[in-house]
């Protein structure tokens, strides 16, 4: 039996087998790993900067934490590269610089705060990962001593959706599912452009009705599909490692019912009997796992034949906002849709909802209200 390479082999003679999906997993990671440029080449020593780079990576606790650790410290080392500057013999002044490049962001656009405070994060990560595990060797994690960016705890720059407007995305992909209807019976290609126009139908509901981080609703597997107390739901690992369950609702389930059934039908087999990723790829590289970037670029495209003024700005998050937004207005209690949301702090739902700075609100109303009506 072979360990993979991205990770150190085990300190005994006996290497042990990981499951399909880890190995995968490790591979894809140790790929990635290998292509950063600035760290020296993999001596094959158990505690490498790259293997502990791809052991840090593995402990990122869903797919969309690893991608975005990957890119971050990926733009750090790209930058580390062109300024000929050692990453592991870094002092906190390079940290400041990488910030300030960091800041301007591209194309004459500034990165937000959010942003490169998130990055100043990944990469404070790894060099703990690093200072943890190499006896000595990085003495220091300089991200520790450069002052973060200062983010606005209370509201978003998320790009917003109104209640009307999800439902006109959510039209749109209606609209969509229904066009490819006929193209479907008639060759390999229409069949699969049908079966993802099903797919991206089932998700966006599934984002619009639950409210799910898309990392949640991505990660998921078809076995993650339950039954609870006469509910149908759906089973994931939310942000912090907490197991939840959140119940499906009959409009999701309806488009989710359909998927699958045509999901099954294209492979020649049962729905019952599919196995893989809840929402999968088609085409040539049928029953993948879908990427976050495929989501962003068919929300915007159906935003769009929607009219959806604000579509280039969208992202999958969007409609997480939209759901909270839409829960306070229609009166669900705040403590309901932050267990909904799987937040620990309401003061982080609270920054969700979109409504909370409506001025017909305003407990000075209520309070004039009153106040006149106590008057002779």
């Amino acid at each position: 039996m072979t360990v993979p390479s991205g990770l150190p082999a085990p300190r005994d003679a006996v290497a042990v087998a990981e499951p399909a999906p880890l190995a995968a997993r490790i591979t894809r990671i140790a790929a990635l790993v290998a292509a950063l440029p600035a760290l020296p080449a993999d001596d094959g020593s158990r505690y490498s900067p790259r293997r502990l780079t791809v052991a840090w990576l593995l402990e990122a606790e869903s797919v969309h934490t690893e991608i975005a650790h990957g890119r971050d410290l990926g733009a750090f080392l790209d930058w580390c590269d062109r300024e000929r500057l050692d990453p592991l013999t870094a002092r906190p002044t390079d940290l400041a610089q990488f910030k300030v490049w960091r800041s301007a962001g591209s194309a004459g656009r500034p990165a937000a705060p959010s942003t490169v405070a998130r990055a100043l994060a990944s990469i404070s990560s790894w060099y703990t990962h690093l200072v943890a595990n190499t006896d000595g060797a990085i003495a220091r994690n300089p991200v520790a001593a450069v002052k973060r960016p200062a983010v606005n705890r209370h509201t978003s720059t998320t790009a917003g959706l109104t209640l009307d407007e999800v439902d006109a995305l959510l039209a749109a992909a209606d609209a969509q599912a229904d066009a490819r209807i006929v193209a479907a019976s008639r060759t390999p290609t229409g069949q699969a452009r049908y079966l993802a126009a099903l797919r991206d139908r089932a998700l966006l509901r599934l984002l619009a009705d639950l409210g799910l981080r898309i990392s949640e609703a991505l990660d998921r597997e078809l076995d993650d599909l339950s039954h609870n107390a006469g509910h149908r739901t759906l089973r994931f690992v939310g942000k912090g490692g907490l197991s939840r369950e959140r119940p499906l609702t009959p409009h999701t389930l309806q488009a989710l019912d359909e998927y699958l059934a045509a999901r099954a039908a294209a492979t020649g087999t049962s729905a019952d009997q599919l196995t893989g990723p809840l929402f999968a790829t088609t085409g040539a590289s049928a029953d993948g796992r879908l990427a976050e970037p495929n989501i962003f670029i068919t929300l915007r495209r159906l935003a769009k034949s929607a009219g959806i003024a604000s579509a280039d700005r969208l992202s999958p998050h969007s409609l997480r906002h939209a759901f909270a937004t839409g829960a306070r207005e229609a009166g669900i209690p705040l403590e309901d849709v932050q267990d909904a949301m799987g937040h620990a702090d309401p003061r982080t739902t609270r920054r969700y909802d979109r409504d909370r700075f409506n001025l017909d609100r305003d407990p000075a109303f209520l309070l004039g209200a009153r106040r006149a009506s106590r008057r002779p």
